[in-house]
Order: C-alpha cells, then structure tokens, then sequence
C-alpha cells in the first residue's frame, strides 16, 4: 500500500525488502517517473507524485479542501457544480473530467473513487495538445491556397453577425464575389498560374476590406466578403464598386500580362433575411443577375430575382421531363437554290411543345439547355429524328442539324451520327452539321480533329451565323467548309446600310473562291431576294420561301415541289 506519511511520493532510493515491500517500492519508482502525477485524497494527508507538482509548478495543496479549491478556482466551476459532479462520479463508480488551469498551464484532472481509501486523481498537462488542436482547428477554417477564412469560418463568423443583428439591432451585408474569365486562364496556363492568380486576387480583397470585414474564398474562383455592424447601404455599395474595379486591374503573373474581372452579388441582413442560408442563397442570386447583365458589375438582391430563379428551377425540371415524355418536336425550314429554283435542304429547328406552357421558345429553353448539360441528350435527340425525318424525303433533299459547343466536348458526336445515318438508312451526304464559330475558339485541334472525322464519313459541314463573331478567315483555312451561311443581320440591313449589300457581296465572292455554298438567311421580301441573287449566293432561307413547318406538312410542300 501507498503510504501516506509522507506527502510527495519522490523518485530516488527506496529501501527493498522482500514480497509487498519490493513490490511497493517498484511502483513507486515507477510512479515518481512517470508523464502523469498521481494524487490520493481522503483518509488523511494527500500523497501527491512529483510529477504531479512538476505539472502544477508547485507542492500540492496540504489537504483535501486545499485540493478542492485549486480544482475549483481553476475550472471556473461553483462548490455545488463541483460537488455535484464528483457525488455523480462516486454514485456511478466512474471517473470525472475535469479540465483546468495551472498558471500557464492546461491540465486534465481525472478523478475516481477508490473504496476505503477516498480519491485518486490522474493529473497531465495537455498544455502542448490542446495548442496543437487549437492550431489544427484554426487551420480549418482557413483556405489553404490563400490563408483566407474559408466556408465554415465565413458560417461561424455570418452567425455571429447574425446573433449581433438580434441583440442590436446591427446589420450585415454578404458580397458575393465570382471572377469573370477566369477560367481560360487556368485552361490555357495551367493551374500553378491559377493559383497565383487566386493568391492575388486574395491580397487585393484584403486590400479593399475594411477592418471588421470578413474575407472568404469559398471555391475555386468564388470569394466572400461579410461586413458587420451596418448601418446603412452606403458604404456596402462603394465597397462593391471597389472590388469590380480592384479586381478588373490588370496582373502580372510569371511575367505574363492577365486581365479578368469580377462580377459581385450583395444581399443584407435583415432586409433580404435573417438566417446564414436565405442570407448567402440571396447574395447568390444578386451575383447571378450580375453576371447576366453582363459581368464586371454589381447588383443588389431584389425579390424579383427569387421568382425568377424559381421559375428557372420549374423550367428546368420540365425540361428534363420532356424528352421522355416526348414533348419535343422538330420543324423544318426549306432552302432554295437560286439557280434552279428548286428546295435543296431544309434546317432542323426544335420546338418544345409543353402541356401546360404551350409552345416554349427556342430562345428561352435553349440556353438553360446549354448551362445544365441537357443541350447534349436533346441535341442527340435531335440528330436521331432528324435523319429518321428525311429518310423519307426526295434525294437528293438534305437535312442540316446545328450542332452545340457542348455535344463537340462530349466525344459521342461522331458516334452518334453514325448511329442515327445508320438506323434511318439516310446516306451520309444528306446530312449537314452546322455550327458556329464559337465551336472553333474552343479546343481548336480536337474539334477539327472531330470535323474531319465527320467528312470522312460523308457528312457535310457549314458554318452558321457567319460574320457575326470572331470570324477569322484562318477557320475557312484550317477546315474545308462545304456552306457558308450569312447571318439574317446582313440580309435585313440591306436596304438600310451601304454596307450591307458589300458584306454579302463580299462573302459570296469568298464563297464562290473556295468552293463553298452560301446561303442567305432570313429572306423575307421580294427586294431582298433580288438583292440577294444579284450578288451571287447559291441559296436562300427565310419566310419568303417557307416558314418553319411540321414534318407532316413539309412532306407535301417536297412533293408540290
């Protein structure tokens, strides 16, 4: 047994004698050495280890009280809480956690009931641990690219603004910030300048916040500035226009001379809610309309703007619904050939019949399509009835079928075409695949690779709405195009601008060059149409030759034909 005669069981000598007295001397030793002190209260003086007084940097307390008070004073707890716990303890025959403080130290208290002797507590200092936590918890809620606080602190730091707000009556506001062109940066220089990029986007925030502001990245180029305390609008608003302006300013990274921007929504506590969710959902929405109206601004969240969102998400749903359910329909509008007179092809145009919204435009489910990933199933959908369609047409009648940016991207084009060529058993050469411009910006060899893959089956290949962007002749150099189709513009300005009739004389010639159909789109008068011939296109599309129609009714316009 310990005896308890002496109050600081020490490391050193121990007299051995046989049996329990060589046992209790062993553990003794071991006692005096090791990295937790042992303290024993009750039945008379407390036996405490010299490492329990390393630990608490001086002797221990004399007696049971003397220990007490110090577990007291150190925890922050009253007498009854104390008290309380230990009976609990005791009741249960469970050890009691205590943690408390020594001076500059963090010491773990472990107390437990011994029968017939009192208590024994385990005492360790967790000084260096709990340092370390403390460390690895504030690493948490950092972004380790930046050293901005990242989304759980940006939460931690909106609830207690919130918790603010109710006590005071104090507001906050929530900038929501997304880079604009930031990604052909790390497409096209890799993700190390990215990277630098980011870290000067950070130091630029930190730059323009102001002292109490919080700021966050969130994800990959998307940044977060909270500020307390609000009293009003004003200054939210001056802060946004210096984070546009700030972020728009050109970087030097590696040498290299970049140019983004930033496009920011702001939502206010409590006008636009009063929880972290409604708050952060709200200034998304704000950054959303921001970027719609044309990125490289700001704008303020309005309720308008949730109703337009939901109607979006209802928009959405439907879509995805209305491939299974069939909802999609194909039109067709003719060309004519200008030299014989006759239709030579007629264009795939979609259109979304809904039972309950009726005819849904092109124009508003279309880019929804493009932004959610849906354009290729439908775009799929749309090779498939296409060449179904003209399977039953006349030859040499062909059928021409835009083509999006996306479905280039998703490496089934190709595929796809072979497999709707072969289950319509149309041949190749009455198939046209249209696209425009903007496929071409885009990972150029891969989408030329993917053209001449088209060719070589026999697809033929035109290139829409020329003239209307980059139009950089180099792409009628890097791929043998077989049309050329002028964008409607050009045709309704004829009459209206000098330039118009030299735009269209001009890429007919180029046209008649390189070997290359061109069509006039958009045709609608007999002037136009005079105009047009006069100035050497091939074909022409547009009202004045026929409206978009339904295949039924095609099929008998093709055959008065």
């Amino acid at each position: 047994m310990l005896a308890r005669s002496s109050t600081v069981v020490r490391s050193g000598p121990i007299p051995a004698a046989a049996g329990e007295a060589a046992g209790e001397g062993r553990i003794l030793r071991s006692l005096a050495s090791a990295r937790q002190g042992l303290v024993l209260l009750g039945g008379g003086a407390p036996v405490c280890t010299a490492p329990a007084e390393r630990i608490l940097g001086r002797p221990g307390p004399g007696s049971v009280a003397g220990w007490l008070r110090l577990l007291r004073d150190g925890t922050g707890l009253t007498r009854p809480e104390l008290f309380g716990r230990l009976r609990r303890a005791r009741g249960r025959t469970e050890a009691a956690l205590f943690e408390t403080r020594c001076g500059e130290r963090t010491v773990m208290v472990e107390c437990w009931p011994v029968p017939g002797e009192g208590w024994a507590a385990a005492i360790e200092d967790v000084t260096h641990r709990r340092a370390a936590e403390s460390d690895a918890a504030e690493q948490a809620r950092l972004d380790p690219l930046t050293g901005l606080a990242n989304r759980l602190h940006l939460r931690e730091r909106l609830d207690g603004a919130l918790d603010r707000l109710r006590r005071t009556g104090e507001g906050c506001a929530v900038l929501f910030i997304d880079l604009d062109r930031f990604k052909p940066v790390n497409d096209t220089l890799g993700h190390p300048t990215g990277d630098r990029l980011l870290e000067k986007v950070a130091d630029r925030l930190r730059s323009t916040a102001g002292e109490g502001d919080t700021v966050a990245r969130i994800g990959g180029d998307e940044f977060v500035v909270l500020r307390a305390g609000l009293r009003d609008t004003g200054p939210v608003q001056a802060l946004a226009r210096r984070i546009v302006d700030l972020l728009g300013r050109t970087y030097m990274i590696d040498g290299q001379l970049l140019t983004i921007g930033a496009s920011v929504g702001i939502a206010l506590a409590p006008a636009d809610g009063d929880d972290a969710e409604r708050v952060l959902k709200n200034a998304d929405l704000a950054l959303y309309r921001a970027k719609l109206d044309g990125r490289g601004t700001f704008r303020f969240f309005e309720p308008a703007m949730d109703e337009r969102m939901q109607a979006r998400r209802r928009l959405e749903l439907d879509m995805r619904q209305a491939l299974a359910r069939r909802e999609f329909q194909l039109h067709y509008q003719p060309q004519l050939n200008l030299e014989t007179d006759r239709l030579v092809g007629c264009e795939a145009l979609i259109r979304w019949q809904h039972p309950e919204r009726g005819t849904v435009p092109p124009g508003d489910f279309i880019p929804l399509a493009e932004e959610i990933g849906l354009i290729v199933p439908i775009g799929e959908w749309v090779i498939r009835q296409a060449c179904r369609d003209a399977a039953a047409w006349p030859a040499p009648v062909s059928v021409a079928v835009n083509v999006s940016p996306a479905q280039f991207k998703s490496d089934r084009l190709v595929e796809t075409v072979i497999s709707a060529l072969s289950n319509a058993d149309l041949p190749a050469g009455r198939l046209e695949i249209e696209i425009t411009e903007g496929v071409l910006l885009q990972e150029n060899e891969r989408t030329l690779h993917t053209l001449y893959r088209l060719r070589e089956l026999g697809v033929r290949v035109s290139m829409d709405d020329f003239g209307t962007g980059y139009s950089s002749l180099s792409y009628l150099r890097s791929f043998p195009f077989d049309k050329i189709k002028i964008d409607r513009s050009f045709v309704h300005d004829m009459a209206k601008r000098p330039d118009g009739e030299a735009i269209i004389r001009a890429i007919a010639g180029l046209g008649r060059s390189l070997g290359m159909t061109t069509v006039a789109e958009g045709v609608e008068t007999e002037d136009q149409m005079r105009r047009i011939r006069a100035e050497g296109c091939t074909e022409v599309q547009g009202y004045l030759v026929s409206r978009p129609l339904p295949v039924a009714d095609l099929v008998g316009l093709l055959a008065g034909r």
